[in-house]
C-alpha cells in the first residue's frame, strides 16, 4: 500500500509508558513502538500528545522519549512530536528541541485556554513553522482548546511550505472537505469514528489512540478501502466500534482506558500521572471483552 500523506496513513497517538514508580519507561516505550510498527503496521507514531500525557511530562522527558523512539523505529516509521502549549515562545522552544532529538515532524495544537482570535492563531502557527526545518501537523481540536482553526485561517496557513498536515478533531466534515479540496494539506482523522468518512472524502489517514491496542484493526479499514472494497471497509469500521466506544467515549480519557487495556494485555503502559486516575476493574474488563471480540472476528492484534 502506498502512503497517501506525508507521514503515512496509519498513525498511532502513542501513550507514554511509565514505570510502576511513575518515572519515564524508555525501554517500555521502545518495545511498544517497535511492536506498533513491526507487528501493528503503524506507519507513524505521534509522541507527547494528550494521549502521551504531555500536560504532566517535563520538557526533558519529552525530548528523551523522542530520542528513544526514533532510535527504536529508525526509518521504518515517521516520528512526530507534540510540542503544543498555551505559550508561543515555549512552543517554539519545544519544537526546536524535538527537531534536535530526531523528530520527523511536529504536532502543534492551537494555543489553549486563552482563546486567541484567528489572526493570533495564524501568527502562532506561522511563528513555529518559521522556527524549524521539519514539517508541521496542525491539531484542530476546539473541544479541548476552546478555539477552532477556522476554514479561512487554515487556507492561509496552507501557504507555509512546512505546514503540511492537519490532525482533525473539529467534527466539521464540510469544513474539512472544503480545505482538502482547495489545498494540499493532508488531513488525518483524530476521531476514530470519523476515520473512514474523512478518508472517503480525501483524507490522508488517521492519528489513533485506539491503535495503541488494536493497530491492525484500525489499519484494516484503510487497507480495504484502498483495495476498492468499500463494503469491506465499512464492515471493518463497524467491527471496531465497540472498542472505539469504550476507549474513547466511556467518559474517561483515552489515555486512562488505553493504559488499562495495555496493562491487562501485558504490554508496556504503567500508571497514569495525576490528576488522572487509573481505570477501575470493571472498565478494564469491558475493554478486554471488546478487544477479544474484535480479535475473534478476524482482526488479531496480539
Amino acid at each position: 500500500m502506498t502512503a497517501s500523506g506525508p507521514f503515512g496513513r496509519a498513525l498511532c497517538a502513542m501513550i507514554t509508558p511509565f514505570t510502576p514508580a511513575g518515572t519515564l519507561d524508555l525501554d517500555g516505550a521502545q518495545s511498544l513502538a517497535d511492536r506498533l510498527v513491526s507487528e501493528g503496521g503503524c506507519e507513524g507514531l505521534v509522541l507527547n500528545g494528550t494521549t502521551g500525557e504531555s500536560p504532566t511530562t517535563t520538557d526533558a522527558e519529552k525530548s528523551a522519549l523522542v530520542r528513544a523512539v526514533s532510535e527504536a523505529v529508525g526509518d521504518r516509521a515517521s516520528v512526530l512530536a507534540g510540542v503544543g502549549s498555551a505559550d508561543t515562545r515555549h512552543t517554539v522552544e519545544l519544537a526546536r528541541e524535538a527537531e534536535r532529538a530526531g523528530a520527523d515532524g511536529l504536532l502543534v495544537v492551537t494555543p489553549y485556554y486563552s482563546r486567541p482570535p484567528q489572526d493570533a492563531v495564524e501568527a502562532h502557527f506561522w511563528r513555529v513553522a518559521d522556527a524549524v526545518g521539519i514539517p508541521l501537523m496542525l491539531y484542530d481540536i476546539p473541544g479541548r482548546t476552546g478555539t477552532r482553526i477556522e476554514v479561512g485561517t487554515m487556507l492561509r496557513l496552507a501557504g507555509h511550505p512546512r505546514i503540511t498536515a492537519v490532525k482533525d478533531c473539529a467534527y466539521d466534515l464540510l469544513g474539512s472537505a472544503t480545505v482538502i479540496s482547495r489545498t494540499d494539506l493532508a488531513y488525518y482523522s483524530g476521531c476514530e469514528e470519523l476515520n473512514l468518512p474523512l478518508y472517503a472524502v480525501g483524507g490522508a489517514g488517521y492519528v489513533s489512540t485506539v491503535a495503541n491496542s488494536a493497530p491492525r484493526a484500525m489499519r484494516a479499514v484503510l487497507d480495504a478501502y484502498d483495495a476498492g472494497d468499500t463494503a469491506g471497509a465499512a464492515r471493518a469500521h463497524r467491527r471496531a466500534l465497540p472498542l472505539i466506544t469504550l476507549t474513547m467515549a466511556s467518559g474517561l480519557p483515552g489515555t486512562v482506558t488505553t493504559k488499562g487495556l495495555l496493562g491487562a494485555l501485558g504490554l508496556p503502559a504503567g500508571p497514569v500521572r495525576e490528576p488522572l486516575r487509573p481505570a477501575d476493574r470493571a472498565t478494564v474488563s469491558g475493554l478486554l471483552e471488546a478487544y477479544e471480540l474484535l480479535v475473534q472476528r478476524g482482526q488479531p492484534d496480539r
